[in-house]
């Protein structure tokens, strides 16, 4: 079932689609403690639920949630849905598994949160405005031998984001990469990323990856 996205609420697209397969093949516990940062139409956090999973789904975005509640229903599928920023609606719990598809788009403008739609996709100049809030923020929230599985573009630069997540103590790596056609937020701002470097004069395609960073026992 294909669920249902109210406007102004990210669809899932080819980064949901290749979070989801990190996800298929990640072992989970019975009634493993599962966190979805940034749902938006809560599809990752229900496919955590159909395998058992004690699943919580968080967005800062009124709208989310809403349509998050909505597929939930219609699946039928127990799912614990808050509205906040990232862990703020979560502190003083830990999970076995986080799942986070946040806005990761370098975008012109200084380093403040868009409003609107783009709010699901700019991330600031550098793409990080969440991406090192998660980083920092994450290693806390995990279990012994809990697992981050965070999907994000190479423009906005997976190194670091490894870097910063070994630094905290975790074992991370890039473990999926796949290729696409520039969507229309990329093409509308194509000469600028070029312009700073994030483009060659050949790229005509964008790279997402898949991080996974798990804490040691």
């Amino acid at each position: 079932m294909s669920p249902l996205v109210l406007p102004g609420v990210y669809a899932p697209q080819e980064d949901t689609a290749l979070l989801a397969d990190a996800l298929d093949d990640e072992p989970l516990a019975p009634a493993a403690a599962v966190l979805d940062v940034c749902t938006g139409s809560g599809a990752l956090a229900l496919a955590a639920a159909r395998r058992g999973a004690r699943v919580t789904a968080v967005d800062v975005s009124w709208r989310a949630v809403a349509t998050t509640r909505l597929n939930a229903a219609r699946a039928g599928l127990p799912l614990r849905v808050r509205h906040g920023n990232l862990f703020t609606p979560v502190l003083g719990e830990t999970f076995d598994l986080v799942l986070a598809n946040p806005p990761y788009v370098p975008a012109p403008g200084g380093p403040h949160l868009p409003r609107g739609a783009a709010r699901a996709w700019d991330a600031g100049h550098d793409g990080r405005l969440l991406l090192d809030r998660i980083c920092r923020q994450t290693p806390p929230r995990l279990r012994p031998g809990g697992v981050l599985l965070l999907v994000q573009s190479a423009l906005s630069d997976p190194d670091r984001t490894v870097g910063t997540l070994r630094a905290a103590g975790l074992k991370a790596a890039v473990t999926r990469r796949r290729r696409i056609a520039f969507g229309p937020v990329l093409r509308g701002r194509e000469a600028w990323l070029r312009r700073r470097g994030l483009l060659s004069a050949t790229d005509n395609e964008e790279e997402l990856v898949v991080v996974r960073a798990e804490l040691p026992v």
